[in-house]
Formats: C-alpha cells, structure tokens, sequence
C-alpha cells in the first residue's frame, strides 16, 4: 500500500506519525514529500548512498531568428513569457515545463535549457528504504521535484508519504496517487479549521482517509464532533505527553524507544487494510 500523511498546516504532527510507521511495519519505504523542509531524517537517521540533481526544460530564445512576433508570451498559460517592444523576456521561476511555446513558435526561434530546482537523496535507515528531496533556497515551485520523488516508489514495499503541509498544489502532488490518507490534526480550533480544509480536498479526490489526533486531550471533543458529523474514522489518539515531547527534542521516534507505541502503530495499519478494502465494495 501506499499510505500518504497530510494536514491542512505545519507543525501537527505529520512526520511524527509518518516516522513512526516507517519504523514499525514490516519492509516499509519513507517517502517525504515535504522538500521545502524535510525533516524525517532527523528521526530515522538514515545512510545516504546516492545524490543527484533534478532540473526542469525552460525555454532559451535566440534573439537571431526570433521576429518578435509574441506567439510565445500569448499561449503561455503562465505568463512565464513577456514580449517587449525590443525583446522576448522569459520568467524561468514562473516557468511549467509544459514545451507550448516550443512547439507553437512559428521561427523555431525557442530551444530548452536545463535548470536545477533541487536533489534527490536516498539511503537506508536500518530496515527502511529512504528517499527525500530538497528544493533549492528560493524556487518557487515544489511539484517538479515532488514528482521527482514520488518516482522513486518501490512498489513491492508498504510506502509511507510525508506529503507537505497545508492543501495546496504540493500537498495533492503528493497525496493523489496515493491508495490511503491520513490526515493529522489537533484538538485546537486552528486544528479543526485546517483539517476541514484538508478533508474537502481529499475528499474530492475521492480516497478513503481517517484521522490521528496528535496531542490528544480533553478538548478531543471538536474534532471528534466534526468526525463523526462526515463520518471520518479516528483511528488513533496520540496523547499530549512529556516523554513523547523529550524524545522527540533528541530526535527519538517514540516508536523506537517504546514497544507499545510501536504495537499501537501496528494496530493502526491494520485498520487502515480494513478500511481501505470496505472502501472498495
């Protein structure tokens, strides 16, 4: 299976509970999607045994047999492009790859360049495969890369997916092919405002999903309301703990370090089988 683990924003715990399961199930592989900020390997400590660029095709006009005519600026859907009176000016940050001004160039004046937006880095932790990207300080765009990333699923294993925060553009790169989500949210009011946003997205993608409260406490009840108003299971309740939070600060999976967090983990995937397959009928 390939389980995704979103939020509607940062900071509610995704890695933690992505982490977490990577280390307890059986041949499993850590994605993380997130390349803004990959911090999974804080926890997992994983060997790195390969690096490589990734880069993008932008366009590079030759001022020679370009006639200025802007066929280019005008089906940029973008507008990576702009025609000035003496000179074609290309926006490579806004730039999509998607070769409409290559191809729709009457002077045949456009060629594409190469342009890195960031590496790939893979290893192991112990006995999970790892894969992470970074994007380079600066681009504007995630996706690329993301999708980059994503390539490097190895089918035969049970895959974990850190998608990055929030519910936008990066968050459904990550999420979309997935075959289960999980989506982390918090008993606060900003917790139960993002996980609504984050539910209507995965929701229109039509994927069975569930949700972990993290910080579990006697405020659950908003979430739990709001669950069971859309028929969301909770699957797991990830208590607001102090030893939780010193592991966490020396860069310590719970699961790690504690068995019967390791079982409760274990427990959840098997959930999430029976779920996923009562999705299906």
């Amino acid at each position: 299976m390939k389980i995704s683990i979103a939020s509607g924003k940062g900071g509610t715990g995704k890695t933690t509970v992505a982490v977490n399961m990577a280390l307890s199930l059986y041949k499993t592989q850590y994605i993380d999607c997130d390349v803004e900020e990959p911090n999974g390997n804080l926890f997992l400590k994983a060997k790195i045994t390969s690096s490589y660029p990734v880069n993008v095709l932008i366009p590079e006009i030759d001022e020679t047999l370009c006639s200025l005519c802007g066929k280019c600026a005008e089906v940029c859907e973008y507008n990576a492009i702009a025609k000035l009176p003496t000179t074609i000016l290309v926006y490579k940050e806004l730039c999509h790859s998607c070769g409409a001004c290559l191809y729709f160039c009457p002077q045949k004046a456009i060629s594409e360049t190469k342009r890195d937006i960031g590496i790939i880095e893979k290893g192991t932790a112990g006995g999970v495969k790892f894969v992470h990207g970074k994007l380079n300080i600066g681009e504007p765009m995630s996706p690329p890369l993301i999708e980059k990333v994503l390539s490097n699923i190895d089918e035969d294993l049970t895959v974990i997916i850190d998608s990055p925060p929030g519910t936008s553009c990066p968050m459904v790169k990550s999420v979309k092919d997935s075959d289960y989500i999980i989506l982390v949210t918090e008993p606060t009011l900003f917790g139960l405002n993002d996980l609504k946003l984050a539910a209507d997205v995965v929701a229109r993608l039509k994927k069975p999903f569930c949700v972990i409260i993290n910080k579990s406490t006697e405020d659950d009840k908003i979430i739990e309301k709001f669950c069971a108003e859309r028929k969301i299971p909770i699957f797991l309740k990830i208590p607001f703990d102090r030893k939780i939070a010193e592991l966490y600060s020396m860069g310590i999976a719970v699961a790690a370090a504690d068995e019967s967090a390791k079982e409760d983990y274990k427990n959840l995937f098997k959930k999430i089988k029976k779920h996923f397959w009562e999705f299906q009928l």
